[in-house]
């Protein structure tokens, strides 16, 4: 098949997909036509050091992962309604890895799909409708998410929040409600957990009981949080005095990439158990699939209303044999282990980045789940929004591939593939520093942005205007 060029790609996406389909670097968009490992090629066969896929956990391409999915669809592919071996080893592997109590397995197509059919299992077993979501939550892009997620329903033209739905304050240690200033870290959980018993109670009080409380273990849209400690286990415990189950979002954060512990909500502490678990992205490599794991009692539940549960494509054996190569991946090639060393190596070295640079506030993050904060005063801890749009427009010149986000977008976030190496740490943050070194002199204006192209990379090298000077010398020059 003849490849487009990139103005013809550009042309024919803008005449036929949706405009609200956003793309990466909107300014100055990337073809990427093949990717392997950790790195992404785009058309003119230029590489990039993919520093946020964490969809494709164990490495874009992973032969493995491919072999596995062509050699079951050279055989079968079909709905789970037939008995195949490749859904039933699915959720033995899955199962494997969670507390006994989570024994019983549901396969949808993606983590929206996931985050659905938990809420609706939450409701089928509780009869009650109120719903407990965290400030700046992203669930999904289903309807039934879309209200559930304030990341979502807080943009301006959005629908508006339903009455059912209770917004918690997102539990963010350095600008959130209750800070590390003030507080120690178990205060801090505990104050933060207060504030959905509030919820709670105030729903008790009218006569209501609470359906579900759901957060992703780390919140990533939210800007790379790190929950604090007591937290998760004071928020079931109201949670279930209210009637609600607990639904921990492991879409974005399980697989092992905390490093620690297969799943990030085991971070909490062995007693702290989930009632739902909803995984996705990483489990197919790329590939869509996901689940839902919950306990034999909500399942009962389930089962119990004599409405049959069927999914078409969840659960095929195509997408079952990936999600089965990609966990026994994770095994074999010890990634989590991986994750947790060269996670702790990769805050090391954004620790010591941020003596250099007070416009890091804080840095945060467990295994190979990192965020940057940037800042424009340590003090007041204001958002350095527009530096950090600078800072990911210029790594991606660079041809490293970080976001922001956050309320502010004013977090860097780190999410690689689970290959990323030490090394891949080391050329990053070397770049990372050269460019914050830019930020520092403020070249992130409107002036800078029409001669960065001619004068940034000369400016590197200590050449400006064909004239040798200091490297700090030349970046202010420009």
């Amino acid at each position: 098949m003849e490849q487009l060029t990139k103005a013809e790609t550009i042309e024919l996406r803008n005449k036929h997909v949706g405009k609200s389909c956003t793309l990466f670097y909107r300014a100055n968009p990337l073809k990427i036509v093949r990717a392997e490992a950790q790195y992404m090629y785009d058309e003119k066969n230029q590489e990039y050091l993919d520093c946020i896929n964490n969809v494709c956990h164990v490495g874009h391409c992973h032969p493995e992962v491919v072999r596995a999915g062509c050699d079951q669809m050279k055989t079968l592919n079909t709905n789970n309604r037939f008995l195949h071996d490749n859904i039933v080893l699915c959720a033995q592997k899955l199962i494997k890895t969670l507390p006994e109590q989570l024994s019983v397995c549901y396969f949808v197509n993606s983590g929206s799909e996931a985050n659905d059919l938990a809420i609706r299992l939450a409701r089928t077993h509780t009869k009650n409708m109120d719903t407990i979501t965290l400030d700046h939550a992203y669930h999904g892009h289903l309807n039934t998410l879309i209200d559930i997620s304030p990341y979502k329903f807080n943009l301006p033209g959005a629908p508006n929040k339903p009455d059912w739905v209770h917004v918690a304050p997102c539990p963010d240690s350095y600008r959130g409600k209750y800070r590390d200033t003030k507080y120690s870290k178990n205060e801090i959980g505990t104050k933060y957990a207060d504030d959905v018993k509030e919820i709670c109670d105030k729903v008790k009080s009218e006569g209501r009981g609470i359906c579900a409380y759901i957060a992703e273990s780390l919140q990533s849209c939210g800007g790379q949080i790190i929950t604090p400690d007591n937290y998760f286990r004071e928020v079931y415990k109201h949670v279930r005095a209210a009637g609600g189950v607990c639904i921990a979002d492991e879409v974005q954060v399980g697989f092992g990439r905390v490093g620690k512990k297969y799943w990030a909500f085991q971070l909490a502490g062995d007693d702290v158990i989930p009632d739902i678990v909803t995984v996705g992205k990483p489990m197919g490599n790329g590939h869509p699939v996901a689940a839902v794991i919950t306990t034999p009692e909500i399942a009962k539940s389930f089962l119990d209303t004599g409405v049959e549960y069927f999914n078409t494509y969840g659960g095929n054996p195509v997408s079952c044999a990936i999600a089965n190569a990609v966990m026994d991946t994770i095994e074999k090639e010890k990634l989590q282990a991986h994750a947790l060393e060269v996670g702790e190596y990769l805050l090391k070295k954004c620790e010591e980045l941020k003596e250099r640079h007070q416009i890091i506030g804080d840095v945060r993050g467990i295994g190979l789940f990192v965020g940057i904060e940037l800042v424009t005063d340590r003090t007041t801890r204001l958002p350095a929004t527009s530096q950090a749009k600078h800072v990911v427009a210029r790594m991606m010149e660079e041809k490293f591939l970080v976001s922001s986000d956050g309320p502010d977008c004013n977090v860097i976030k780190l999410k690689p593939p689970m290959v990323f190496s030490k090394k891949n740490a080391d050329d990053l943050l070397t770049v990372f520093d050269r460019v914050l070194e830019e930020v520092r002199y403020e070249i992130c204006t409107p002036v800078r942005d029409t001669i960065r192209q001619t004068c940034v990379s000369s400016a590197h090298s200590g050449l400006v205007n064909g004239i040798k000077q200091p490297k700090e010398q030349a970046i202010k020059s420009i």
